[in-house]
C-alpha cells in the first residue's frame, strides 16, 4: 500500500513538473518574438549611443567649448541613451513590475549610497560644476590650494595640473570648488611690480625718468596701460620704491622672464647715469664719552 502511494505521488510530482516545463517552453514561445525584438532594441540603443556619442565628441571637438564639458557630456549622454534602451527593453518583456521594483530598489541603494559616498559624490558633481567654468580649461597655468602648474586634465574626481618641475599634482575637484583659484592664462596681459631702492644722493626725479625710459625701452604699454613708479618709504640705506608695468604673460614663467628683463634693463640704465643701489650699510657712531678704559694690573699671586 505504501509502495502504491509512493508511486502515485512521484507520478503526480513529474506530471506537476512536466505541465510546468511545458508551460514555460509554450510561454517562451509565445514570447519569444518580445524577447527577440528586447534584444534588438537594447542593441540598437547601444550602437546608436557608440556612434551618435563618436559624432557629438566631433562636434564638440570643432567648437570652442573646453575638453572638460566635451567629456563629461559625452559620458552623460552615452549613459542615458543606453539606460532608455535597457528601460524600453524590459518594458517590451512586460517586465512592469520589475522595471518598478528596480527604480524602487535604485531609490533604496542611491540613498544609502549617497550617505556612504558623500565625498566622492562632492568632488562629482564639483567636477560637473568645474567642467562648465569657462574661466578654468585644460592647458591654463592656475595657482590654487598650494599649487601651480598648467592644466593637464579635469575628470570628475579631480584636476590634475603639472608643476615646474613636472611633477603631477592631483586636486580633488571639491578643494577648487570651495578655494579660490588664479589663472594666469585667461588674461594674454598682465601687470608686474618690482620694488627696488636708490642710495640718498641721488636725483629722485631723474631716477624715475631713467626708470620708466628703460622699461618703454622693452615693454610696449598699449592703449589703457601705463608705467607707474611710486617712491614707497625711507629705507634703512636707501629711497625704496615700486614699479608697475604691463607685459604680455600667460604663466609664472612670463612673469619671471618680464622681471628679469625689466631687472637687466633698470641695472644698465643705472650704470650708465651712476645711480647707485645701495646694499644695507650699518654705521656704528663713536662719539665722545661712548667708552671708558681702565688700566688693568696684573700680577703673578703666589701662596
Amino acid at each position: 500500500m505504501q509502495d502504491s502511494e509512493i508511486v502515485e505521488k512521484t507520478e503526480k510530482s513529474w506530471s506537476e513538473l512536466t505541465d510546468k516545463i511545458l508551460e514555460w517552453v509554450d510561454s517562451l514561445i509565445l514570447n519569444l518574438p518580445n524577447f527577440l525584438l528586447a534584444i534588438l532594441v537594447l542593441v540598437i540603443f547601444v550602437v546608436f549611443a557608440k556612434y551618435s556619442s563618436k559624432l557629438i565628441d566631433k562636434l564638440f571637438r570643432k567648437s570652442s567649448a573646453q575638453d572638460s564639458i566635451r567629456t563629461v557630456s559625452v559620458k552623460v549622454f552615452k549613459v542615458s541613451i543606453i539606460g532608455l534602451g535597457i528601460f524600453l527593453s524590459l518594458g517590451i518583456l512586460n517586465l512592469n513590475t520589475v522595471l518598478t521594483s528596480i527604480l524602487g530598489a535604485a531609490g533604496v541603494v542611491g540613498l544609502a549610497v549617497g550617505f556612504a559616498l558623500q565625498g566622492t559624490l562632492h568632488n562629482t558633481f564639483a567636477g560637473v560644476i568645474i567642467s562648465f567654468i569657462p574661466k578654468l580649461q585644460i592647458g591654463d597655468w592656475i595657482e590654487t590650494n598650494d599649487h601651480s602648474g598648467f592644466v593637464v586634465d579635469i575628470n570628475l574626481r579631480s584636476v590634475i595640473i603639472q608643476t615646474v618641475d613636472y611633477n603631477l599634482v592631483v586636486i580633488p575637484n571639491s578643494k577648487i570648488v570651495d578655494a579660490p583659484f588664479k589663472n594666469f592664462s585667461r588674461t594674454p596681459r598682465g601687470r608686474i611690480i618690482l620694488t627696488c631702492g636708490v642710495g640718498y644722493e641721488s636725483d629722485l626725479p631723474k631716477v624715475q625718468e631713467i626708470t620708466e625710459n628703460a622699461i618703454k625701452g622693452i615693454f610696449e604699454q598699449r592703449p589703457g596701460e601705463s608705467i607707474q613708479f611710486f617712491y614707497t618709504e625711507f629705507g634703512d640705506s636707501s629711497i625704496n620704491y615700486q614699479l608697475r608695468f604691463w607685459a604680455k604673460v600667460a604663466n609664472q614663467a612670463d612673469v619671471f622672464k618680464a622681471q628679469h628683463e625689466a631687472i637687466l634693463a633698470i641695472k644698465a640704465a643705472y650704470n650708465e647715469n651712476n645711480i647707485n643701489i645701495p646694499f644695507p650699510i650699518r654705521t656704528l657712531d663713536f662719539g665722545k664719552n661712548k667708552f671708558r678704559s681702565e688700566k688693568i694690573d696684573i700680577r703673578n699671586i703666589q701662596d
